[in-house]
Protein backbone atom coordinates (compact mmCIF):
# COMPACT_ATOMS: atom_id res chain seq x y z
CA UNK A 1 0.00 0.00 0.00
CA UNK A 2 2.67 2.64 0.59
CA UNK A 3 4.80 1.68 -2.52
CA UNK A 4 1.42 2.38 -4.22
CA UNK A 5 0.98 5.79 -2.51
CA UNK A 6 4.38 6.95 -3.33
CA UNK A 7 3.34 6.73 -7.08
CA UNK A 8 2.03 10.12 -8.26
CA UNK A 9 -1.34 9.84 -9.08
CA UNK A 10 -5.13 11.03 -8.26
CA UNK A 11 -5.17 8.57 -5.47
CA UNK A 12 -2.03 9.34 -3.77
CA UNK A 13 -2.34 13.23 -4.37
CA UNK A 14 -5.70 13.16 -2.50
CA UNK A 15 -4.15 10.77 0.61
CA UNK A 16 -1.45 13.35 0.92
CA UNK A 17 -3.67 16.44 0.68
CA UNK A 18 -5.70 14.93 3.71
CA UNK A 19 -2.21 13.77 5.37
CA UNK A 20 -1.50 17.10 5.55
CA UNK A 21 -4.93 18.71 6.56
CA UNK A 22 -4.73 15.95 9.78
CA UNK A 23 -1.18 17.05 10.67
CA UNK A 24 -1.97 20.64 10.34
CA UNK A 25 -5.40 20.27 11.88
CA UNK A 26 -3.56 18.04 14.69
CA UNK A 27 -1.20 21.03 15.55
CA UNK A 28 -3.17 23.53 15.36
CA UNK A 29 -6.09 22.39 17.69
CA UNK A 30 -3.42 22.31 20.40
CA UNK A 31 -2.55 25.73 19.53
CA UNK A 32 -6.34 27.27 19.91
CA UNK A 33 -6.39 25.77 22.88
CA UNK A 34 -3.83 27.80 24.57
CA UNK A 35 -5.23 31.13 22.45
CA UNK A 36 -2.07 31.62 20.47
CA UNK A 37 -1.86 34.05 17.65
CA UNK A 38 -1.75 31.23 14.62
CA UNK A 39 -4.43 28.50 15.56
CA UNK A 40 -6.86 25.58 13.91
CA UNK A 41 -7.38 27.42 10.64
CA UNK A 42 -4.18 28.66 10.14
CA UNK A 43 -1.61 25.69 10.85
CA UNK A 44 -3.94 23.24 8.53
CA UNK A 45 -3.83 25.93 5.86
CA UNK A 46 0.20 26.23 6.14
CA UNK A 47 0.27 22.68 6.26
CA UNK A 48 -1.88 21.82 2.64
CA UNK A 49 -0.08 24.41 1.02
CA UNK A 50 3.38 23.86 1.58
CA UNK A 51 2.19 19.88 0.58
CA UNK A 52 0.99 21.75 -2.42
CA UNK A 53 3.81 23.31 -3.41
CA UNK A 54 5.72 19.97 -2.71
CA UNK A 55 2.80 17.85 -5.33
CA UNK A 56 3.16 20.91 -7.72
CA UNK A 57 6.81 20.50 -8.03
CA UNK A 58 6.82 16.63 -8.82
CA UNK A 59 4.05 17.10 -11.42
CA UNK A 60 5.75 19.59 -12.81
CA UNK A 61 9.33 17.13 -13.32
CA UNK A 62 6.42 14.46 -13.90
CA UNK A 63 5.44 16.50 -16.75
CA UNK A 64 8.69 17.40 -18.07
CA UNK A 65 9.39 14.07 -18.31
CA UNK A 66 6.23 12.63 -20.06
CA UNK A 67 3.39 15.15 -21.99
CA UNK A 68 5.94 18.36 -22.26
CA UNK A 69 9.12 15.81 -23.19
CA UNK A 70 8.60 17.02 -26.97
CA UNK A 71 9.04 21.19 -26.12
CA UNK A 72 12.08 20.26 -23.76
CA UNK A 73 13.99 18.50 -25.78
CA UNK A 74 13.65 21.52 -28.68
CA UNK A 75 14.23 24.31 -25.90
CA UNK A 76 15.55 22.60 -22.94
CA UNK A 77 14.97 22.98 -19.44
CA UNK A 78 16.64 22.31 -16.43
CA UNK A 79 14.46 21.36 -13.49
CA UNK A 80 14.88 21.58 -9.79
CA UNK A 81 12.23 20.35 -7.50
CA UNK A 82 14.06 21.42 -4.25
CA UNK A 83 13.92 25.27 -5.11
CA UNK A 84 9.89 25.25 -4.92
CA UNK A 85 10.47 23.74 -1.61
CA UNK A 86 13.12 26.25 -0.59
CA UNK A 87 11.20 29.08 -1.60
CA UNK A 88 8.52 27.98 0.40
CA UNK A 89 10.50 27.89 3.52
CA UNK A 90 11.70 31.40 2.86
CA UNK A 91 8.26 32.75 2.74
CA UNK A 92 7.22 31.01 6.05
CA UNK A 93 10.17 32.67 7.35
CA UNK A 94 9.16 36.22 7.12
CA UNK A 95 5.62 35.26 8.37
CA UNK A 96 7.38 33.47 11.54
CA UNK A 97 9.51 37.11 11.93
CA UNK A 98 5.87 38.54 12.27
CA UNK A 99 4.60 36.50 14.88
CA UNK A 100 7.34 37.08 17.23
CA UNK A 101 7.20 40.28 18.77
CA UNK A 102 9.19 41.98 22.25
CA UNK A 103 5.95 41.90 24.71
CA UNK A 104 6.33 43.94 28.10
CA UNK A 105 8.57 43.15 31.06
CA UNK A 106 11.72 42.15 28.72
CA UNK A 107 9.69 39.21 27.49
CA UNK A 108 9.79 37.25 23.97
CA UNK A 109 6.70 36.20 22.65
CA UNK A 110 5.61 33.86 19.68
CA UNK A 111 9.07 32.16 19.34
CA UNK A 112 7.26 28.51 19.87
CA UNK A 113 4.36 29.85 17.23
CA UNK A 114 7.02 30.66 14.97
CA UNK A 115 9.09 27.60 15.35
CA UNK A 116 5.84 25.40 15.07
CA UNK A 117 4.73 27.29 11.86
CA UNK A 118 8.11 26.12 10.29
CA UNK A 119 8.03 22.68 11.24
CA UNK A 120 4.04 22.36 10.11
CA UNK A 121 5.89 23.66 6.63
CA UNK A 122 8.26 21.12 6.74
CA UNK A 123 5.57 18.24 7.57
CA UNK A 124 3.30 19.33 4.92
CA UNK A 125 6.10 19.33 2.16
CA UNK A 126 6.91 15.70 3.73
CA UNK A 127 3.07 15.12 3.28
CA UNK A 128 3.21 16.32 -0.34
CA UNK A 129 6.77 14.18 -1.23
CA UNK A 130 4.77 11.02 -0.05
CA UNK A 131 7.44 10.75 2.73
CA UNK A 132 4.76 8.93 4.94
CA UNK A 133 6.97 7.44 7.59
CA UNK A 134 8.59 10.64 8.57
CA UNK A 135 5.10 12.23 8.67
CA UNK A 136 3.21 10.24 10.54
CA UNK A 137 6.51 9.72 13.20
CA UNK A 138 7.08 13.59 13.31
CA UNK A 139 3.41 14.27 13.80
CA UNK A 140 3.12 12.58 17.06
CA UNK A 141 6.75 14.00 18.18
CA UNK A 142 5.35 17.21 17.73
CA UNK A 143 1.97 16.77 19.58
CA UNK A 144 3.75 15.49 22.37
CA UNK A 145 6.65 18.42 22.17
CA UNK A 146 3.67 21.16 22.30
CA UNK A 147 0.99 19.64 24.73
CA UNK A 148 2.96 17.34 27.15
CA UNK A 149 6.17 18.96 27.21
CA UNK A 150 5.14 22.71 28.18
CA UNK A 151 3.67 22.08 31.81
CA UNK A 152 6.41 19.67 31.95
CA UNK A 153 9.09 22.69 30.93
CA UNK A 154 7.12 25.17 33.20
CA UNK A 155 7.73 22.79 35.83
CA UNK A 156 11.45 22.40 35.24
CA UNK A 157 11.98 26.49 35.47
CA UNK A 158 10.47 27.06 38.37
CA UNK A 159 12.54 24.42 40.33
CA UNK A 160 15.67 26.18 38.85
CA UNK A 161 17.60 28.69 40.93
CA UNK A 162 17.69 31.71 38.54
CA UNK A 163 14.35 33.65 38.88
CA UNK A 164 12.93 37.13 37.15
CA UNK A 165 10.22 38.72 39.04
CA UNK A 166 7.95 42.06 38.13
CA UNK A 167 6.55 43.70 40.96
CA UNK A 168 4.52 46.19 41.10
CA UNK A 169 5.07 48.78 44.21
CA UNK A 170 4.20 52.46 45.63
CA UNK A 171 7.37 54.38 45.31
CA UNK A 172 11.09 54.15 43.92
CA UNK A 173 11.97 54.23 47.64
CA UNK A 174 10.83 50.85 48.52
CA UNK A 175 12.99 49.33 46.12
CA UNK A 176 15.71 48.98 49.14
CA UNK A 177 13.41 47.52 51.28
CA UNK A 178 12.14 45.04 48.52
CA UNK A 179 15.96 43.86 48.07
CA UNK A 180 16.54 43.74 51.68
CA UNK A 181 13.77 40.77 51.57
CA UNK A 182 15.04 39.26 48.83
CA UNK A 183 18.32 39.09 50.45
CA UNK A 184 16.86 37.35 53.76
CA UNK A 185 15.81 34.41 51.18
CA UNK A 186 19.83 34.30 50.55
CA UNK A 187 19.10 35.57 46.93
CA UNK A 188 21.54 37.19 44.87
CA UNK A 189 20.01 40.59 42.69
CA UNK A 190 22.04 40.14 38.97
CA UNK A 191 20.02 43.31 37.77
CA UNK A 192 17.11 45.53 38.46
CA UNK A 193 15.25 47.24 35.48
CA UNK A 194 13.03 50.11 36.37
CA UNK A 195 9.70 51.33 34.41
CA UNK A 196 6.54 52.97 35.19
CA UNK A 197 3.36 51.28 34.52
CA UNK A 198 -0.51 52.15 35.09
CA UNK A 199 -2.83 49.91 37.12
CA UNK A 200 -6.48 50.58 37.64
CA UNK A 201 -5.61 54.57 36.11
CA UNK A 202 -3.20 55.16 39.42
CA UNK A 203 0.47 55.08 38.17
CA UNK A 204 2.90 52.17 40.16
CA UNK A 205 6.06 51.88 40.02
CA UNK A 206 7.14 48.51 38.11
CA UNK A 207 10.58 46.95 38.58
CA UNK A 208 12.18 43.83 37.19
CA UNK A 209 14.00 41.96 39.75
CA UNK A 210 16.78 39.29 38.02
CA UNK A 211 17.77 36.80 41.32
CA UNK A 212 19.34 33.71 41.68
CA UNK A 213 18.44 31.45 44.54
CA UNK A 214 20.70 30.30 47.14
CA UNK A 215 21.32 26.49 46.98
CA UNK A 216 19.13 24.41 48.79
CA UNK A 217 16.70 27.27 49.03
CA UNK A 218 15.31 27.63 45.93
CA UNK A 219 11.49 27.73 46.37
CA UNK A 220 10.01 30.19 43.96
CA UNK A 221 6.79 30.44 46.08
CA UNK A 222 8.24 31.26 49.30
CA UNK A 223 10.09 33.91 46.90
CA UNK A 224 6.99 35.42 45.95
CA UNK A 225 5.03 35.10 49.22
CA UNK A 226 7.48 37.14 50.92
CA UNK A 227 7.80 39.84 48.73
CA UNK A 228 3.72 39.90 48.15
CA UNK A 229 3.56 40.34 51.83
CA UNK A 230 4.86 44.00 51.85
CA UNK A 231 2.49 46.27 52.73
CA UNK A 232 3.39 48.84 49.47
CA UNK A 233 4.18 45.67 47.10
CA UNK A 234 0.77 45.71 44.50
CA UNK A 235 1.52 42.58 42.79
CA UNK A 236 4.42 40.47 42.23
CA UNK A 237 4.33 37.76 38.80
CA UNK A 238 7.04 35.18 38.35
CA UNK A 239 8.22 35.81 34.91
CA UNK A 240 8.87 32.72 32.67
CA UNK A 241 9.86 32.87 29.23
Amino acid sequence: MIAYLREFHLGSIAVRMVLAMVCGAAIGYGRTQKERSAGFRTYTLICMGAAMAAITALYEFEMLQTQWAEAVAVVGSKFDASRLAAGVISGIGFLGAGIIIKGSHQQVKGLTTATGLFTTVCLGMAAGFGFYELVISTLIIIVLILNVMSPLEAAFKRRLRNITLNVEFESVDNIADISAVIAEQRASIYDIDIERTTAKGDKYCSAIFILQMARGNSSHSAMLSSVAELPYVHSVQELIA
